[in-house]
């Protein structure tokens, strides 16, 4: 049984956040977030004209999200360029963001969505969904609300927020379930299970995450707000 936390946190807290927008001259809309150790920077590029020209669709812009891990970004160095981990995870964050991003605005357009891990403890794609959303708001992109993200899980038959790479490897075993949330909505719009749990487990994961969630999304709200009032 897993009865204290590595690092001494309690089990609904999570590790400390920091994040900032408008990091890149050269996008749209930029962002960084971390969250303890892991961190992600994300640029947007668009709307704008979708190439190629087959992919595009006639009623709504279409949505990239690529992301990338930084082969220094973990001890254990990761290959150069984007496997099939990174091409899955950008999927994923398309799923995400997707119903957060009014597309139907911007008929045979592209929004491109980068996100680069550039140092890692687990969470990495939480972050960059966090990231992500905050890019897209910065760069104008009509949005129903802000997506925030957080990992939940269970450690050792113990219910936890925000799982580090040490938890993730328990010897007793850990669950890792990331999820994304739309707070006006009161939606997710991303849940996966990694491993085994029981129902009980998972329904007081889930509820602890949005909880999270709802914590992050006020921090991303202040941080555009601050962007913004210092522009």
């Amino acid at each position: 049984m897993y009865k204290k936390r590595f690092d001494g946190r309690k089990f609904d807290e999570m590790r400390p956040i920091e994040m900032e927008v408008g990091i890149l001259e050269q996008a749209d809309g930029s962002a960084r977030f971390q969250i303890g150790k892991t961190i992600a920077i994300a640029g947007v590029y668009g709307p704008k004209e979708m190439h190629p020209r087959r992919l595009r669709k006639p009623d709504r812009a279409v949505l990239k999200c690529k992301y990338n891990m930084l082969s220094f970004s973990v001890t254990d160095r990761k290959r150069m360029g984007p496997g099939r981990r990174d091409k899955e995870i950008g999927l994923v964050m398309n799923f995400a963001l997707g119903k957060s991003i009014m597309l139907d605005d911007f008929p045979k357009m592209g929004v491109e969505v980068h996100t680069e891990i550039i140092q890692a403890d687990s969470g990495t794609r939480c972050a960059s969904i966090c990231a992500a959303s905050l890019a897209l708001a910065h760069a104008g992109v009509p949005m129903r609300d802000i997506v925030s993200s957080v990992a939940v899980g269970e450690v050792g038959g113990s219910v936890v927020i925000d799982l580090t790479k040490k938890e993730e490897d328990h010897p007793d075993g850990a669950t890792d379930i990331p999820i994304a949330y739309l707070p006006k909505d009161d939606e997710l719009t991303l849940l996966q299970l990694d491993g085994k749990i029981k129902p009980a487990n998972l329904s007081k994961a889930i509820a602890l995450g949005i909880e999270g969630c709802k914590r992050i999304s006020d921090l991303q709200k202040k941080a555009l707000r601050k962007k913004y009032s210092s522009s």
